[in-house]
């Protein structure tokens, strides 16, 4: 009994982990002006097994301005363009389901005028099972819009690192290879050694055999 309580404790978490897949990641907050750009913003649902329905709004607020204004509003299956400045530019780049945990939409067309606050809202609806609970959850992100895009240093970092990796990968898979050679190697030589042994014995067997034979 305690074996199979165990099995399915084992099965439940993962199943759970599965589909726990969400990750919360920062959006990026530089875009190069006449370029396309995607605004993240992610809400991952704490419990997975509890049905939901949400719905996103993104409010964007321009650098020196005090009030944000209502751009897009997203609730599946229909994504609304609400602002005039935004008109034809924004995509929805999230997820196309009833309960969305991914709220990510594409600017196309990146101008200047975009540099500012960009917020966005997860209005969530969880489905309990004696009740109905209401979360919401903001997040923003600060965006700098930029004639050329510039190389971070983290960027330059991971790069150099991601070579440095690479490089001692392949070196330690060649000491790999040159010590699986030589212990195959090795291996092979005694064993034609004791081939070579085995052989001497059995001829100088067979030539004492030979030689009672003719004192015989």
């Amino acid at each position: 009994m305690m074996r199979q309580l165990c099995v399915l404790v084992f099965f439940h978490l993962l199943v759970s982990q599965c589909h726990g897949g969400c990750a919360e990641v920062d959006s990026m907050t530089e875009a190069v002006a006449g370029q396309g750009f995607k605004l993240g913003c992610i809400s991952c649902k704490k419990r997975e097994e509890v049905a939901a329905r949400t719905t996103l709004d993104w409010h964007f607020k321009p650098l020196g301005d005090e009030k944000f204004k209502h751009i897009f509003h997203y609730e599946h299956p229909s994504a609304n363009i609400l602002h005039d400045d935004f008109a034809g530019r924004l995509d929805w780049h999230g997820t196309r389901s009833r309960d969305l945990q991914i709220g990510a939409i594409y600017i196309n067309n990146v101008t200047f005028n975009d540099t500012g606050t960009f917020r966005c809202t997860f209005h969530r609806t969880l489905f309990m099972l004696h009740f109905d609970e209401r979360v919401t959850v903001e997040k923003e992100v600060e965006l700098n819009v930029v004639a050329v895009a510039n190389r971070e240093l983290t960027s330059v970092i991971s790069e150099i690192m991601m070579c440095v990796l690479i490089v001692v990968v392949q070196l330690w898979l060649i000491v790999v290879l040159v010590y699986c050679y030589k212990k195959i190697s090795g291996e092979h030589e005694a064993r034609e050694a004791r081939k070579a042994l085995k052989a001497q014995e059995e001829l100088l067997e067979s030539k004492d055999s030979c030689d009672g034979v003719q004192l015989e």
